[in-house]
């Protein structure tokens, strides 16, 4: 799915049974991208961040045109995405998670730590309250649910209209309790360098949930961005390119960002 970055060209490589597509563009360190769980949706952010990275984004098996039965567990879709990434022949990227996809890149680095030289979770649903639903209902629903200004933004690109109920489930198959005690404490022990973003207005994952990451990650830095909802990349993505380039280049030597665009902790 794309949202109008016509640079990105579509490819696509085999791995566990599955042909996984993938939209990639620029020059530069790999930039691996796992979407959220409405699927893979190109915004000016990958635009922008193409412009000093190959950025390579996804899209998971279970949330395109093929339908995925096999996997049972999100650490298993993890497993697959990281042999996705062998398969073209990467052997170090920067990922980038954005809500169900940061869980999954927090998996992916926890399985391959070798893989991954940083992490971005853009508004990750890893952690989330009890009791927490994914995201559903008609397009005006999603939206207000997505964007703390839906009326400024456009609509999604027509898509096959069976896809976003399929999408709804395998999400609630695979995502798992809101907190689960043991694998966050396992998180203690991943140093790799990471960068958390939460927009102050999202309804999804409350964004205080984002300061239990860096309580947890020796190597974690939050940042809010401001006026924006769960969907960052797309409310916001001057900001949300800014921030990141800003990490991805100083990584462990990151405090805050040098820009305008956002609001610290």
């Amino acid at each position: 799915m794309s949202g109008g970055s016509a640079g990105f060209q579509e490819g696509w490589v085999e791995t566990d049974g599955f042909r996984v597509r993938y939209m990639a563009a620029g020059e530069g360190p790999a930039l691996v991208h796992l979407h959220g769980a409405g699927g893979l949706w190109l915004t000016p952010a990958h635009d922008l961040l193409c412009q000093s990275y190959r950025v390579i984004a996804f899209e998971m098996p279970g949330f395109g045109m093929e339908e995925n039965r096999r996997t049972e567990t999100h650490a298993d879709l993890a497993a697959v995405m990281g042999r996705a990434v062998d398969g073209l022949g990467l052997t170090r990227v920067h990922l980038m998670g954005t809500s169900f996809g940061g869980k999954t890149a927090l998996l992916l680095a926890g399985q391959r730590p070798e893989l991954v030289m940083s992490l971005v979770l853009e508004a990750p649903a890893a952690i989330r309250p009890d009791g927490s639903q994914p995201v559903s209902g008609t397009a005006d629903e999603i939206a207000r649910r997505l964007f703390a200004h839906p009326e400024r933004m456009p609509p999604r690109p027509a898509e096959d209209p069976a896809l976003p109920a399929r999408r709804v489930d395998f999400n609630r198959r695979l995502r798992g309790p809101g907190r689960d005690p043991a694998w966050e404490a396992s998180l203690r022990t991943l140093d790799i360098p990471a960068l958390v973003l939460f927009g102050t207005c999202d309804v999804v994952v409350p964004p205080e949930m984002g300061r239990i990451y860096p309580a947890l990650m020796p190597n974690a830095h939050l940042v809010f961005i401001y006026d924006a909802g769960h969907a960052i990349a797309l409310e916001r993505p001057e900001a949300f390119a800014e921030v990141v380039s800003d990490f991805l280049e100083r990584r462990e030597a990151f405090v805050i960002s040098r820009g305008r665009t956002v609001l610290l902790p």
